[in-house]
């Protein structure tokens, strides 16, 4: 690194550390393949803002514990190595920061962070559990399909199908709870078996006291052999108990013996808690929630559904959110319906309209246009991370905007009775588990057009009387500064077309699955769902940097243009392990080179997503066309 850039790269560590809160109050830091990531003492004492303003930041926002600030492929680590030599951390990597975080949450966050990685793994097929069921109810109230032998049949089918994904639900969660805390998933499986055995009588019908159950005596305890049936709860806490027994019994018996004795000894003295201590518990625990949250609907009325939808989607930005799937799962085992699911809807789509709001107070910059159109779109199939953390958050008073309509959108679910049939899929999607009954459709329809409505109210008038003066360019719209190209690439172009670098679904990068590649922040670009994890160079370029981790290539085209391509959501986490480099640094290769081997089942046994992104960087004099269903999926151009 020449003296010139390190000079460069001093003032940028010098002037965010001072936005940090000063040297005394950072505890670690490290670097991914586009972000410096680092854990501070003090949250409080960042500022964001003034550090998305820095020379070369493209964008920064806080990730549980982590102020993550982007800076690109290739620049980061330039960065990083000027930053950690200044302030004496040099060496730590993203475990090691991963554990000071951690440190710093307390119990209960750390409980609530673990429940909602469970849920995660298996939202897919809560997804479709919720679809089919919404699909069934909309089919069993129209008379042509009672009348068809054909239709009722497809629709008995439909039912078959949603019922039996829910009735097995404790099953699946037990599993993925299991592999969550550290077990071997099987043995989440088989104590979920346990608890739907058809040796118990079924929990709904001994709780209506139609059907007769056994009660047996352990160590004088009476234990009634009762089904865990709609035990989601249960099944979570399990899930922990299996995966701590599983790992101390894989420890601790001899490995003569262990792959006999050690499945054994996990199941019998799961089965044991099971029924003695987990499940009388976990039943408490399941009746106390659904009890309280009845409770405050009943009492706190309107006020209690305003509170929560305006409150929601700040449970979404601490990632804490998919705990809510355990209460709407007990809430529909234990009432038939399920009112948090239209609370958290109305809550997405008034963000929305934060969003809209901003586009409106900000529609002469087209970059603004664009990033709040893309996000704005992701949030009608109720996903919010791109413009949450891409456009809301960034500004600040469009989140607040966004959450007052969430308010005004939870007091309609109250005064329509809103409710769902199921859970796991929201906004337009979400009409589909709606219940149909008084009008729900329309009632449905009208609280999220009204909710979307105040929060793009609110966000314009607060943009327009009080805003105007601090109001900044977007970070999508920041000028991208770039270190220069090197002389072997800079070649002048007309036209680059790039074809995918790895076989499988190919779709625009806001629809990534990782909320900075999907709020459009590192540039233009595509994501792929992987088939095959072999990836190729999509165009003729030089390699600028592979990852230590293996995770990730920056390449440079002609005329300074660069593209990055970052296999998987997080896998930088995986230190390397699952993937294979072919290539190194400064090696010019062509399209069709065999770059790097992402391992999939590794990867996905690790539990990342595989999804890989590669998007590009370039100058302003050029423009890039995004054509995800054709042969070159990016074609990038001269202005």
């Amino acid at each position: 690194m020449d003296e010139r850039k390190r000079t460069r790269y001093l003032n940028i560590t010098k002037e965010v550390i001072g936005h940090l809160g000063g040297r005394e109050n950072l505890t670690g830091v490290a670097h991914c393949a586009t972000r410096l990531r680092v854990v501070l003492k003090d949250n409080e004492k960042a500022n964001l803002e003034a550090i998305d303003n820095v020379d070369l930041v493209k964008g920064v926002f806080l990730a549980g514990d982590q102020v993550q600030i982007i800076f690109g492929s290739g620049l980061v680590n330039d960065v990083y190595e000027v930053f950690a030599d200044h302030t004496g951390m040099k060496g730590q990597s993203l475990s090691d920061l991963k554990t000071e975080a951690n440190q710093k949450m307390n119990p209960l966050q750390r409980v609530l962070k673990g429940l909602s990685d469970v849920f995660i793994d298996i939202m897919p097929g809560i997804l479709a559990a919720a679809l089919l069921t919404g699909l069934s109810g909309v089919l069993g109230n129209l008379s042509i399909v009672e009348s068809n032998q054909t239709l009722f049949g497809i629709n008995r089918l439909i039912n078959i199908s949603s019922g039996a994904i829910f009735g097995f639900l404790p099953l699946v969660v037990a599993y993925s709870a299991c592999k969550r805390f550290g077990g071997r998933p099987i043995m989440g499986l088989v104590l979920g078996c346990i608890m739907l055995s058809g040796s118990l009588a079924d929990a709904y019908a001994a709780a209506q006291g139609t059907a007769a159950f056994e009660t047996i005596h352990l160590f004088g305890i009476p234990v009634d052999l009762i089904g865990f049936q709609g035990g989601i709860i249960i099944a979570l806490m399990m899930g922990w108990v299996v995966a701590k027994l599983d790992n101390f019994f894989e420890k601790h018996v001899p490995e003569v013996i262990r792959l006999l004795v050690s499945p054994l000894l996990t199941t019998l003295c799961g089965a044991f808690l099971l029924f003695l201590a987990v499940g009388p518990l976990g039943r408490a625990l399941q009746s106390g929630i659904t009890n309280a949250l009845v409770w405050s609907t009943n009492n706190l009325g309107i006020f209690g559904y305003a509170l929560f939808s305006g409150v929601q989607q700040l449970i979404v930005i601490t990632g804490l959110h998919h705990i809510f799937g355990a209460i709407e799962s007990q809430l529909l085992a234990d009432t038939g319906r399920n009112f948090i699911n239209p609370l958290m809807s109305v809550a997405m789509i008034a963000q929305g309209g934060a969003v809209l709001g901003l586009m409106a107070n900000r529609y002469s910059d087209k970059k603004s246009r664009e990033l709040c159109g893309s996000s704005f779109v992701s949030i009608l199939f109720g996903i919010t991370e791109p413009a949450l953390f891409g456009v809301n958050i960034r500004y600040r008073y469009p989140l607040v905007c966004g959450c007052l309509g969430g308010v005004i959108g939870g007091a309609l679910v109250y005064i329509f009775n809103l409710a769902a049939l199921g859970f796991g899929t929201t906004v337009v999607p979400g009409i589909a588990i709606c219940d149909p009954a008084n009008g729900g459709y329309t009632k449905y329809v009208a609280a999220h057009l009204i909710a979307l409505a105040a929060g793009f109210a609110f966000t314009v008038l607060y943009g327009k009387m009080i805003a105007k003066e601090t109001v900044q360019t977007a970070p999508a719209a920041k000028a991208a500064a770039t270190v220069p190209p090197t002389p072997a690439a800079a070649a002048s172009f007309t036209e680059l077309r790039i074809v995918s670098p790895v076989k499988g679904k190919v779709k625009d990068v806001s629809e990534s699955v990782d909320q900075t590649f999907a709020a459009k922040v590192l540039g233009e670009g595509v994501a792929i769902d992987v088939e095959d994890g072999t990836i190729y160079a999509p165009v003729d370029g030089t390699i600028m940097q592979v990852t230590d981790t293996g995770h990730a290539v920056t390449m440079e085209l002609a005329d300074g243009v660069t593209l990055l391509i970052h296999c998987g959501v997080d896998t930088v986490k995986l230190g390397g392990k699952g993937f294979q480099v072919f290539v190194k640094d400064g090696q010019r290769v062509q399209q069709g080179t065999p770059l790097l081997k992402m391992d999939i089942p590794t990867v996905k046994k690790a539990g990342y997503p595989t999804q890989t992104m590669m998007v590009f960087e370039m100058d302003d004099d050029k423009v890039v066309e995004i054509t995800p269903d054709q042969k070159y999926v990016a074609v990038i151009r001269n202005k």
